[in-house]
């Protein structure tokens, strides 16, 4: 079975694993509670928004850092 995007991709901007799991899941709740609360309803579950924006390069390991900081 073929994952898209390939874990290799997105190791290249996040490189530990356990990270790329708190990216992903951070993210991924920002985009559902912005999509609540503007009523939007959104095409692909959030989880896969996330995933492609760290494909995309748009998060990074050193977003996580800053995020971590405001916690």
């Amino acid at each position: 079975m073929m994952l898209y995007p390939a874990m290799s991709k997105l190791n290249s901007y996040i490189p530990n694993r356990y990270m790329l799991v708190n990216v992903v899941a951070r993210r991924a709740r920002q985009i559902a509670e912005e999509a609540e609360v503007n009523g939007l309803h959104l095409d692909e579950k959030p989880v896969t928004l996330a995933i492609h924006e760290v494909a995309d390069g748009k998060l990074t390991a050193a977003d996580e850092a800053a995020s971590a900081g405001e916690a």
